[in-house]
Protein backbone atom coordinates (compact mmCIF):
# COMPACT_ATOMS: atom_id res chain seq x y z
CA UNK A 1 0.00 0.00 0.00
CA UNK A 2 1.44 3.56 -1.01
CA UNK A 3 1.82 6.48 1.65
CA UNK A 4 0.19 9.51 0.90
CA UNK A 5 1.81 12.34 -0.48
CA UNK A 6 1.99 13.96 2.54
CA UNK A 7 3.54 11.42 4.97
CA UNK A 8 6.77 11.49 2.29
CA UNK A 9 9.87 11.85 3.88
CA UNK A 10 11.08 15.34 3.12
CA UNK A 11 14.13 15.00 0.10
CA UNK A 12 17.05 16.15 2.84
CA UNK A 13 16.98 12.50 4.70
CA UNK A 14 16.42 10.57 1.31
CA UNK A 15 19.29 12.77 -0.19
CA UNK A 16 22.01 12.13 2.66
CA UNK A 17 20.52 8.14 2.52
CA UNK A 18 21.33 7.75 -1.19
CA UNK A 19 24.22 9.85 -0.59
CA UNK A 20 25.43 7.41 1.80
CA UNK A 21 24.25 4.24 0.04
CA UNK A 22 25.95 5.11 -3.14
CA UNK A 23 29.43 5.17 -1.35
CA UNK A 24 29.21 2.91 1.48
CA UNK A 25 30.85 5.83 3.94
CA UNK A 26 29.08 8.77 5.82
CA UNK A 27 32.53 10.62 5.67
CA UNK A 28 32.69 10.30 2.01
CA UNK A 29 28.88 11.54 1.80
CA UNK A 30 29.32 14.06 4.19
CA UNK A 31 31.66 15.48 2.23
CA UNK A 32 29.88 15.69 -1.15
CA UNK A 33 26.86 17.15 0.24
CA UNK A 34 29.20 19.59 2.21
CA UNK A 35 27.85 18.61 5.34
CA UNK A 36 29.26 17.22 8.55
CA UNK A 37 29.29 13.37 9.54
CA UNK A 38 27.11 14.22 12.37
CA UNK A 39 24.50 16.26 10.37
CA UNK A 40 24.32 13.16 7.58
CA UNK A 41 23.86 10.81 10.65
CA UNK A 42 21.23 12.62 12.13
CA UNK A 43 19.32 12.26 8.42
CA UNK A 44 19.51 8.57 8.48
CA UNK A 45 18.22 8.49 12.07
CA UNK A 46 15.68 10.25 11.35
CA UNK A 47 14.78 8.21 8.24
CA UNK A 48 14.94 5.12 10.36
CA UNK A 49 12.69 6.34 12.96
CA UNK A 50 9.98 7.97 10.04
CA UNK A 51 10.41 4.69 9.03
CA UNK A 52 10.23 2.21 11.84
CA UNK A 53 13.21 0.04 10.64
CA UNK A 54 17.06 -0.04 10.48
CA UNK A 55 18.84 1.19 6.83
CA UNK A 56 22.29 0.51 7.98
CA UNK A 57 24.43 -1.43 9.95
CA UNK A 58 27.55 -0.14 10.61
CA UNK A 59 30.74 -2.14 9.94
CA UNK A 60 34.62 -1.57 10.52
CA UNK A 61 34.88 0.02 7.43
CA UNK A 62 31.72 2.22 6.94
CA UNK A 63 28.58 0.52 6.66
CA UNK A 64 26.30 -1.98 5.14
CA UNK A 65 23.13 -2.30 3.77
CA UNK A 66 20.27 -3.91 5.84
CA UNK A 67 17.47 -5.82 3.83
CA UNK A 68 15.16 -3.01 4.11
CA UNK A 69 17.98 -0.49 4.00
CA UNK A 70 18.56 -2.04 0.12
CA UNK A 71 15.15 -2.97 -0.85
CA UNK A 72 14.73 1.52 -0.43
CA UNK A 73 18.07 2.14 -1.73
CA UNK A 74 17.08 1.05 -5.34
CA UNK A 75 13.84 2.95 -5.45
CA UNK A 76 15.81 6.22 -3.98
CA UNK A 77 18.63 5.80 -5.59
CA UNK A 78 17.17 5.74 -9.17
CA UNK A 79 14.50 8.17 -8.74
CA UNK A 80 16.61 10.69 -7.46
CA UNK A 81 19.38 10.03 -10.50
CA UNK A 82 16.14 10.86 -12.73
CA UNK A 83 15.74 13.99 -10.62
CA UNK A 84 19.23 15.32 -10.78
CA UNK A 85 18.97 14.10 -14.97
CA UNK A 86 16.37 16.17 -15.79
CA UNK A 87 17.02 19.15 -13.49
CA UNK A 88 20.23 19.06 -14.77
CA UNK A 89 19.18 19.08 -18.21
CA UNK A 90 16.42 22.12 -17.26
CA UNK A 91 19.69 24.19 -15.61
CA UNK A 92 21.80 24.04 -18.51
CA UNK A 93 18.89 24.63 -21.25
CA UNK A 94 18.01 27.59 -18.89
CA UNK A 95 21.88 28.81 -19.08
CA UNK A 96 22.08 28.18 -22.43
CA UNK A 97 19.07 30.69 -23.24
CA UNK A 98 19.65 33.04 -26.06
CA UNK A 99 17.46 36.36 -26.01
CA UNK A 100 14.82 36.24 -28.16
CA UNK A 101 15.00 40.33 -29.90
CA UNK A 102 12.25 40.48 -32.61
CA UNK A 103 12.20 43.85 -34.87
CA UNK A 104 11.40 45.03 -38.27
CA UNK A 105 13.86 43.98 -40.68
CA UNK A 106 14.90 47.64 -41.85
CA UNK A 107 15.32 47.97 -37.49
CA UNK A 108 17.32 44.76 -37.31
CA UNK A 109 19.51 45.75 -40.36
CA UNK A 110 20.38 49.48 -40.53
CA UNK A 111 20.13 49.71 -36.36
CA UNK A 112 21.28 46.38 -34.39
CA UNK A 113 23.08 44.53 -36.67
CA UNK A 114 25.88 47.29 -36.69
CA UNK A 115 25.77 47.75 -33.04
CA UNK A 116 25.98 44.08 -32.29
CA UNK A 117 29.63 43.85 -31.97
CA UNK A 118 29.57 46.51 -28.94
CA UNK A 119 27.02 44.08 -26.97
CA UNK A 120 29.29 41.22 -27.83
CA UNK A 121 32.10 43.13 -26.11
CA UNK A 122 29.89 43.80 -23.21
CA UNK A 123 28.26 40.42 -22.56
CA UNK A 124 30.51 37.94 -24.47
CA UNK A 125 29.24 35.13 -22.65
CA UNK A 126 25.27 36.23 -24.01
CA UNK A 127 23.65 34.60 -26.47
CA UNK A 128 21.34 36.14 -28.73
CA UNK A 129 18.69 35.61 -31.49
CA UNK A 130 17.29 37.71 -34.06
CA UNK A 131 14.07 38.07 -35.08
CA UNK A 132 13.41 40.22 -38.32
CA UNK A 133 9.85 40.60 -38.60
CA UNK A 134 7.85 43.16 -40.18
CA UNK A 135 4.37 42.17 -38.54
CA UNK A 136 3.46 42.16 -34.57
CA UNK A 137 4.09 39.59 -32.80
CA UNK A 138 2.48 37.98 -29.73
CA UNK A 139 6.17 37.76 -27.35
CA UNK A 140 4.81 35.48 -24.54
CA UNK A 141 3.74 33.20 -27.25
CA UNK A 142 6.12 33.07 -29.72
CA UNK A 143 8.81 33.20 -26.65
CA UNK A 144 10.05 35.97 -27.78
CA UNK A 145 11.82 38.50 -24.67
CA UNK A 146 12.09 41.43 -26.10
CA UNK A 147 10.69 43.15 -29.40
CA UNK A 148 11.02 46.80 -30.75
CA UNK A 149 8.08 48.40 -31.77
CA UNK A 150 7.41 51.25 -34.54
CA UNK A 151 4.34 53.15 -33.43
CA UNK A 152 2.78 56.09 -32.05
CA UNK A 153 2.85 57.23 -28.36
CA UNK A 154 -0.88 56.68 -28.21
CA UNK A 155 -0.64 52.84 -29.64
CA UNK A 156 2.47 51.91 -27.04
CA UNK A 157 1.90 49.77 -24.45
CA UNK A 158 2.08 51.37 -20.87
CA UNK A 159 4.89 49.56 -19.94
CA UNK A 160 7.20 49.74 -23.17
CA UNK A 161 10.50 52.19 -22.80
CA UNK A 162 10.38 54.76 -25.54
CA UNK A 163 13.76 54.40 -27.11
CA UNK A 164 13.83 57.22 -30.05
CA UNK A 165 12.01 59.67 -32.00
CA UNK A 166 11.93 59.76 -35.91
CA UNK A 167 13.28 62.29 -38.14
CA UNK A 168 12.94 62.03 -41.85
CA UNK A 169 15.91 63.74 -44.50
CA UNK A 170 16.09 62.63 -48.28
CA UNK A 171 20.29 60.98 -47.96
CA UNK A 172 22.00 59.97 -50.69
CA UNK A 173 25.73 58.67 -52.00
CA UNK A 174 28.28 61.33 -51.23
CA UNK A 175 29.25 61.46 -54.76
CA UNK A 176 25.40 62.04 -55.85
CA UNK A 177 25.22 64.81 -53.27
CA UNK A 178 28.47 66.19 -54.92
CA UNK A 179 26.96 66.15 -58.08
CA UNK A 180 24.09 67.94 -56.75
CA UNK A 181 25.94 70.77 -54.94
CA UNK A 182 27.62 71.45 -58.28
CA UNK A 183 23.81 71.38 -60.32
CA UNK A 184 21.19 71.45 -58.17
CA UNK A 185 18.97 70.71 -61.40
CA UNK A 186 20.27 67.52 -61.69
CA UNK A 187 18.03 66.19 -58.95
CA UNK A 188 15.74 65.60 -61.92
CA UNK A 189 17.40 63.30 -63.73
CA UNK A 190 17.94 60.95 -60.13
CA UNK A 191 15.82 58.32 -59.65
CA UNK A 192 13.98 58.35 -56.37
CA UNK A 193 13.76 55.63 -53.64
CA UNK A 194 10.74 54.64 -51.86
CA UNK A 195 9.37 52.37 -49.44
CA UNK A 196 6.43 50.80 -50.31
CA UNK A 197 4.42 51.30 -47.82
CA UNK A 198 0.92 53.33 -47.23
CA UNK A 199 2.24 55.84 -44.73
CA UNK A 200 2.34 59.25 -46.06
CA UNK A 201 5.51 60.72 -44.18
CA UNK A 202 7.68 57.35 -45.51
CA UNK A 203 6.40 58.58 -49.03
CA UNK A 204 7.97 61.09 -51.68
CA UNK A 205 4.47 62.46 -51.89
CA UNK A 206 4.84 64.30 -48.82
CA UNK A 207 7.86 65.83 -50.35
CA UNK A 208 6.39 66.95 -53.72
CA UNK A 209 6.19 70.69 -52.76
CA UNK A 210 9.64 70.35 -52.34
CA UNK A 211 10.60 69.52 -55.49
CA UNK A 212 11.54 71.72 -58.37
CA UNK A 213 9.07 72.61 -60.33
CA UNK A 214 8.47 70.67 -63.71
CA UNK A 215 10.49 67.72 -61.51
CA UNK A 216 9.72 64.55 -62.29
CA UNK A 217 12.31 62.11 -61.31
CA UNK A 218 11.83 58.44 -61.57
CA UNK A 219 10.82 56.46 -58.97
CA UNK A 220 12.03 52.95 -57.68
CA UNK A 221 9.84 51.23 -54.90
CA UNK A 222 11.11 48.69 -52.83
CA UNK A 223 9.40 46.66 -49.38
CA UNK A 224 12.07 47.10 -47.38
CA UNK A 225 13.04 49.22 -45.68
CA UNK A 226 16.93 48.21 -45.87
CA UNK A 227 16.62 47.74 -49.41
CA UNK A 228 15.49 50.97 -50.33
CA UNK A 229 18.91 52.42 -48.09
CA UNK A 230 21.30 49.76 -50.05
CA UNK A 231 20.04 51.06 -53.27
CA UNK A 232 21.21 54.77 -51.84
CA UNK A 233 24.68 53.62 -50.73
CA UNK A 234 25.37 52.09 -54.02
CA UNK A 235 24.39 55.29 -55.39
CA UNK A 236 21.30 54.34 -57.14
CA UNK A 237 19.30 57.41 -56.35
CA UNK A 238 17.92 59.24 -53.26
CA UNK A 239 16.07 57.76 -50.23
CA UNK A 240 13.81 59.43 -47.52
CA UNK A 241 16.35 58.58 -44.51
CA UNK A 242 15.11 57.49 -40.97
CA UNK A 243 17.85 59.66 -39.65
CA UNK A 244 18.09 57.59 -36.32
CA UNK A 245 18.58 54.78 -37.92
CA UNK A 246 21.38 55.72 -40.32
CA UNK A 247 23.22 58.10 -37.77
CA UNK A 248 26.07 55.75 -38.12
CA UNK A 249 26.01 55.72 -41.88
CA UNK A 250 25.61 59.60 -42.31
CA UNK A 251 28.59 59.91 -39.63
CA UNK A 252 31.12 57.67 -41.27
CA UNK A 253 30.23 59.44 -44.59
CA UNK A 254 28.68 56.32 -46.52
CA UNK A 255 25.46 58.66 -46.91
CA UNK A 256 24.91 62.30 -47.14
CA UNK A 257 21.90 64.81 -46.70
CA UNK A 258 21.36 66.66 -49.72
CA UNK A 259 22.78 70.15 -49.78
CA UNK A 260 21.25 73.26 -49.01
CA UNK A 261 19.28 74.70 -52.14
CA UNK A 262 18.30 71.80 -53.61
CA UNK A 263 14.98 71.46 -52.08
CA UNK A 264 12.78 74.21 -51.59
CA UNK A 265 12.16 72.99 -48.13
CA UNK A 266 14.78 70.31 -47.64
CA UNK A 267 15.14 70.45 -43.70
CA UNK A 268 14.33 67.47 -41.61
CA UNK A 269 10.71 66.57 -40.74
CA UNK A 270 9.35 64.77 -37.41
CA UNK A 271 7.33 61.65 -38.08
CA UNK A 272 4.33 60.93 -36.11
CA UNK A 273 5.73 57.68 -34.97
CA UNK A 274 8.84 56.43 -32.60
CA UNK A 275 10.17 53.59 -31.12
CA UNK A 276 9.69 51.38 -28.49
CA UNK A 277 10.75 48.91 -26.57
CA UNK A 278 8.86 45.86 -24.97
CA UNK A 279 9.61 42.91 -22.93
CA UNK A 280 7.32 39.86 -22.43
CA UNK A 281 7.81 39.40 -18.87
CA UNK A 282 7.65 42.41 -16.00
CA UNK A 283 11.02 40.85 -14.14
CA UNK A 284 12.93 38.87 -16.79
CA UNK A 285 16.39 36.73 -16.58
CA UNK A 286 19.16 38.87 -16.29
CA UNK A 287 20.44 37.80 -19.65
CA UNK A 288 17.41 39.75 -20.86
CA UNK A 289 17.73 42.89 -18.33
CA UNK A 290 21.31 43.17 -19.75
CA UNK A 291 20.14 43.19 -22.97
CA UNK A 292 17.65 45.61 -22.44
CA UNK A 293 20.00 48.11 -20.40
CA UNK A 294 22.21 47.73 -23.32
CA UNK A 295 19.21 48.84 -25.92
CA UNK A 296 18.29 51.62 -23.98
CA UNK A 297 22.13 53.21 -23.57
CA UNK A 298 22.53 52.81 -27.43
CA UNK A 299 19.33 54.82 -27.40
CA UNK A 300 19.78 57.45 -25.48
CA UNK A 301 23.31 57.69 -27.25
CA UNK A 302 21.58 59.02 -30.83
CA UNK A 303 21.93 62.73 -31.03
CA UNK A 304 18.56 64.12 -32.04
CA UNK A 305 18.31 65.25 -35.45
Amino acid sequence: MSLPLVRLSSLDPLRGFVAVGRRMSITQAADELCLTQSAVSRQIHALEQQLGCRLFVRQHRGVAFTPEGERLFRSADSALQQLQDVMGELRRSEERRPVTLTASVGVVGLWLLPRLPALQRLHPKIDLRLSAANSLADLRADGIDLALRYCRAADAPADAAHLFGETLAPVLHPRLAQALADEPGALARMTLLELDDPRPWLQWQSWRAALPARSRPAMLRLNQYDQVIHAALAGQGVALGRLELLQPLLASGQLACLPEGVLKDGRPRASPFGYWLLQAEPAPREDVRRVAAWIQAEARAIQPA
